[in-house]
């Protein structure tokens, strides 16, 4: 785990900017760093304070994890000197992978795994991408080909960010290393802001965009190459992905030995380590069952360190799972109680981290479970990460299932189930009913509704400027969802697009932001893919039961008592309170020079918003939230909305090539008519 980048210059770079960029990732790898310059192969460190750059730089920042000695420091290069890499991450098959390497005729002069993932770089190109089994984020320079090699993980666990110019490209592990850069505008991106203001879940993060305008990344299970000598970004080619039509129909007790099986495994691989293995605990199903498996596989010797966030309000508080759990793994338990002082006082530093806004102050309690494992000296955590996406453990995956069995026919086994999911608790039998039968408009009836405002009125809030944001292209989209086979297509949707890669986001930020490497077992593209192949009543039950096969798998392991919870909190923080408290900080924020120059903010309709939250005229919503990120990550960032077009790269006439020398080498009515009967059904009604 480390922080990476690097620079392709076209035009001079001074070598205090390369230094300046090492320094930005220094809490991402703390324990070494290497600067390395092409073709000369030479430390920037030993140059003199004037001298510039004029050729490719590597930086490296090491969070040393696996073989601590000096034979893991990167940049790393190849035997031959052909290929030099910088790698963020861990391979976790990486012992697997050497011995396969090795009978291929590779030699190896360390115990690291990314001089393995270099090797199976140079073996078979970017076909080892499917052989890993990790994640990872790295770049590789070939100096035969002339080329550059991007390349990160199926899910985006770790991040790739990338800048261009006329200037050349520079790339990183955080965006802040690369506005860092003078040359890089701090301009927004309109549409993405667009996004975060109007969706609950804060915007899609599955393609190539930021949320600056001049600053892209590269998309998880994706690579791209580049021309050393006119490194302008190509489309990024997709190297694996999930496909929710594909079936595996295994009977179920198998389904839920098999699972058993790779979640352990899982596990096992995961623990691989020449640090302290520490995991953190919510008390939930997910990260209950790690603590346990690593209990289960380590023996009753392994010392074990858990990690948890414990909510002020006892209506939020899972302490006494979190208890439970921590005895009977015999774990030592480490518990944080963040309030709104230590909130305000961390809020700039936690945006400035983050790089980007984020959806709630639920981010902000991971981060101090983070900041609780740095203290304790453990650098590696297991966490559970994934599973809700990848097993239903959300109750919004509730009409996605109710209507696959609807436009498969089966309506009474939909009306049995519905009865069923509207007595679990926080689900509100309307809004389960009318988000089935969503499912079943048509698209362009879907669109033209959202055109008209008869729907998606959410995305139309009224203290936006809606008129400034349609002038510059970015326009309300409702999110439409499909009915058949609904439950497998929302949990890939969720697992690779929307909200997965959002919450892996901030927990790469959250974790390195204090020299903590997060590990999420629950994400290996074998186990993802055989999950989503199940059958969807294999996640959601009869019963309306979530998780049920990893529930079933999980006895033995797990006391009954957590497999058995109904309710559903996670990181919930009393947000409301918090930011009722801070009623001084958010008024002079609404009114400051920084909220003014964000053109799109009716602040005059916020304040009267705001004031009708506090008298409870107006109940409390997320948006309070995005006002006080986006005006907050404004200051921190300095960002800029004049620039209202997305950046074109323009081919520079006779560019000047990189001084690399040779040797560098269903009908609706029907539908809609049942689920409005079944609204009316008192609650003991037999169906």
């Amino acid at each position: 785990m480390c922080g990476i980048a690097g620079l392709i210059p076209r035009v001079h770079q001074s070598r205090e900017a390369v230094l300046t960029m090492a320094k930005s990732l220094e809490h991402r790898g703390p324990d070494d760093h290497g600067i390395t310059t092409f073709p000369a192969g030479g430390p920037v460190d030993g140059l003199p304070d004037d001298a510039f750059i004029t050729a490719p730089v590597f930086i490296h920042q090491r969070l040393s994890i696996l073989d601590l000695s000096p034979a893991g420091r990167q940049p790393m290069a190849s035997p031959d000197g052909r290929h030099h890499i910088v790698f963020n991450g861990e391979i976790y098959n990486f012992i697997e992978l050497r011995a396969e390497l090795e009978g291929l005729g590779h030699t190896f002069h360390s115990d690291s795994d990314t001089e393995v993932l270099l090797a199976a770089y140079v073996q078979w190109g970017e076909k080892a991408l499917g052989r890993l089994v990790g994640m990872f984020a790295f770049v590789i320079l070939d100096r035969e080909e002339r080329s550059l090699f991007f390349a990160r993980d199926p899910f985006g666990i770790k991040p790739l960010f990338y800048a261009h110019g006329p200037e050349g490209l520079a790339f990183a592990s955080e965006i802040a290393t690369l506005l860092d850069l003078s040359w890089v505008p701090r301009s927004a991106d309109i549409e993405r802001v667009h996004h975060y203001l109007t969706t609950a879940a804060g915007g899609p993060t599955d393609g190539t965009e930021t949320l600056f305008s001049h600053v892209r990344q590269v998309p998880p299970a994706h690579w791209m190459r580049l021309d050393l000598d006119d490194p302008r970004p190509t489309p990024p080619v997709c190297y694996w992905q999930v496909d929710p039509r594909n079936r595996t129909d295994v009977p179920y007790d198998e389904a839920v030995r098999t699972v058993r099986e790779m979640f352990l495994k899982n596990v096992r691989l995961h623990l691989r380590s020449d640090v302290p293995v520490g995991a953190a605990l919510s008390g939930g199903i997910d990260s209950s069952a790690i603590v346990m498996a690593m209990r289960h596989l380590g023996g009753p010797e392994q010392r074990i360190h858990t990690f948890s966030y414990i909510a002020d309000d006892p209506k939020l508080s899972e302490e006494s799972w979190i208890d439970l759990v921590t005895k009977e793994a015999g774990a030592t338990p480490h518990k944080v109680r963040p309030d709104v002082l230590t909130f305000l006082e961390d809020l700039p530093r936690l945006i400035r981290k983050q790089g980007e806004p984020f959806g709630s102050t639920s981010i902000y309690a991971q981060y101090c479970v983070f900041r609780a494992a740095n203290e304790a000296g453990i650098k590696v955590t297991l966490d559970g990460q994934g599973a809700d996406e990848v097993l239903a453990g959300y109750r919004y995956y509730y009409p996605a299932r109710l209507a696959s069995l609807v436009s498969s026919g089966r309506i009474f086994a939909a009306a049995r189930l519905y009865r069923r999911m509207a007595r679990m608790p926080g689900v509100d039998p309307k809004a389960l009913a009318v988000e089935t039968m969503e499912r079943f408009i048509p698209r362009k009836m879907a669109r033209t509704l959202v055109r008209l405002g008869l729907a998606g009125r959410h995305l139309r809030p009224d203290w936006i400027d809606t008129e400034w944001f349609k002038k510059r292209g970015a326009r309300p989209e409702l999110d439409r969802k499909t009915a058949r086979r609904a439950l497998a297509r929302d949990l890939a949707r969720t697992a690779t697009k929307t909200s997965l890669p959002i919450l892996l986001r901030y927990a790469d930020r959250n974790s390195m932001a204090f020299s903590v490497e997060s590990r999420v077992p629950f994400l290996t593209p074998g186990f993802v893919s055989y999950l989503l192949s199940l059958p969807e009543s294999y996640h959601i039950g009869p019963d309306g039961t979530t998780k049920r096969v990893f529930r079933d798998a999980m006895r033995g392991l797990v006391p009954d008592a957590v497999l058995d919870r109904k309710d559903k909190i996670g990181f919930a923080t009393t947000e409301k309170e918090w930011i009722q408290a801070l009623e001084i900080y958010l008024g002079d924020l609404l009114d400051s020079d920084a909220a003014k120059r964000v053109p799109f903010l009716r602040r005059d309709i916020m304040k009267r918003q705001w004031d009708e939250i506090k008298s409870g005229k107006r109940p409390y919503t997320w948006a309070v939230w995005r006002w006080i990120n986006l005006v907050q990550w404004t200051i921190e960032f300095d960002v800029s909305y004049t620039d209202e077009t997305r950046p074109v790269v323009v081919p520079v006439e006779a560019p000047q090539t990189v001084p690399v020398p040779d040797e560098l080498p269903a009908p609706f009515a029907t539908v809609s008519g049942i689920f409005d009967d079944i609204g009316r059904m008192p609650p003991s009604h037999p169906l």
